[in-house]
């Protein structure tokens, strides 16, 4: 059976429950909680470096994290993210750790425009 279980009665429930309607669902690799997709912070590997992708459009193996500096000293003490970006050895999360740092909450990778 595809799209969710069969309960007792014979009903399928999508197993959505609890979760938010028509939004994905991702895990933070530091607290391993679920959250919705747009409440975390999606991260990606360039050449060694972990980057912040808030817009989610660079390319990539991606791994999504809570923008809380706890979440990050989470993922780096258990090696989170080598794991979840597939990487071997350590990475280098200084440029994620400074995004957080300044508070960045923008949800487009592209600067914001002023009009004259």
């Amino acid at each position: 059976m595809r799209g969710g279980r069969e309960s007792a009665a014979g009903q399928v429930d999508s197993g959505s429950a609890g979760y938010p309607a028509g939004g994905s669902v991702r895990t933070c690799v530091g607290c391993r909680q679920r959250a919705s997709r747009t409440d975390l912070l999606r991260v990606v590997v360039i050449e060694g470096v972990i980057v912040p992708d808030p817009g989610g459009r660079l390319p990539g193996r991606g791994a999504h994290l809570h923008r809380d500096p706890e979440c990050l000293d989470l993922a780096d003490r258990r090696r989170a993210f080598d794991r979840a970006l597939r990487q071997p050895g350590a990475l280098d999360s200084s440029a994620l750790r400074d995004y957080l740092a300044t508070g960045a909450t923008t949800t487009t990778g592209a600067p914001r425009m002023t009009q004259p």
